[in-house]
């Protein structure tokens, strides 16, 4: 009998174990763009499975505004404490973080999981009198009074616009919009001749009975297995590499890891349920986990992309 009070005042004299976080409450994401943009619609369709293994409801806070910064601001702002994350677009956060006097940088983030990586095409309306990727580039060619929307001031689709003008020789009127979903309805209404966006936001766009939109040109090396009559860039002899946007999760600096370890491992098991992946196979999505150490290197590729290639773009227009 001594013994065992013996060992049990042992025990009670170790110190406790921590136990592993989980949030307690209601969970904001912020999303940068305005309700029904490619992010947001991707965020949401995420969010409904990510409950499950979450513990608690995402509640979609969209801060839309400046190209992203003002969502951007907010965010790299938040306590700390995991009950504020959000969604940032490569290379958009990585070029406009750059630019002088940002009010944010990749130092005011932490890295979770990467949720979405989209390939960049060019589009037209589905009456544009341009049938080929060659026939928009002859006549920009002739011309530089075509226009093309993009989803802000050197966001990821104007800097997809800048990749093809600058590859295909031609020169066009950049009109900057809020958000993708501004931008491709400034297309759809005829506002603008030609548009550059993620394959996921067009996809709703060109099928059925009655198309708003034509897809000519993809940004890959391959053509997409959903669309393999379009041509890619390359096979035409103009830009040559991929491009597109990764959209990820992270967190405000200073976030402690055991949080991080927390989302990380809620959403590589939300994004490997198979009803999530059904969902975004239907929404033409294309899921793309990676876990917070791969996506912290992909954060600095894109900055590396941002300073040598995409400020190159800008500086010559």
């Amino acid at each position: 009998m001594k013994k065992v009070f013996l060992l049990l005042a042992l025990f009670l004299l170790l110190p406790a174990t921590s136990q592993a976080w989980s949030p307690s409450k209601d969970v904001t994401v912020i999303v940068a763009y305005k309700a029904g943009s490619g992010t947001d619609t991707g965020a949401r369709l995420l969010a409904q499975y990510a409950r499950k293994y979450v513990g608690q409801t995402l509640v979609i806070n969209n801060l839309p505004g400046g190209d992203g910064k003002i969502g951007w601001t907010e965010l790299s702002r938040s306590k700390p404490d995991g009950y504020t994350i959000g969604f940032i677009n490569l290379p958009s956060f990585t070029t406009l973080s750059a630019q002088p006097n940002s009010t944010f940088s990749v130092q005011s983030i932490v890295p979770i999981a990467n949720h979405l990586t989209e390939t960049c095409v060019v589009v037209v309306k589905a009456n544009s009198p341009w049938k080929t990727l060659n026939d928009l580039v002859n006549a920009c060619r002739e011309s530089d009074k075509y226009r093309c929307s993009t989803n802000g001031k050197q966001a990821s689709n104007h800097t997809a616009a800048q990749l093809l003008a600058q590859s295909a020789k031609f020169s066009y009127k950049a009109i900057p919009y809020g958000g993708t979903a501004d931008q491709l309805l400034a297309l759809r209404q005829g506002e603008v001749q030609f548009s550059c966006a993620k394959v996921a936001d067009v996809a709703p766009l060109v099928g059925g009975s009655s198309p708003e939109l034509r897809i000519l040109g993809v940004f890959d090396t391959k053509r997409l297995e959903q669309f393999p009559d379009v041509p890619t860039l390359a096979e035409l002899g103009y830009y040559k590499e991929w491009y597109g946007s990764a959209r990820a999760l992270v967190a405000p600096a200073g976030t402690p890891k055991e949080i991080i370890d927390f989302y990380e491992d809620a959403f590589q098991k939300t994004m490997t349920d198979p009803e999530c992946v059904a969902a975004h196979e239907k929404a033409k999505m294309s899921l793309d986990f990676k876990n917070s150490k791969e996506l912290s290197e992909l954060i600095f590729s894109q900055l590396v992309f941002s300073r040598d290639i995409v400020s190159t773009l800008y500086n010559q227009k």
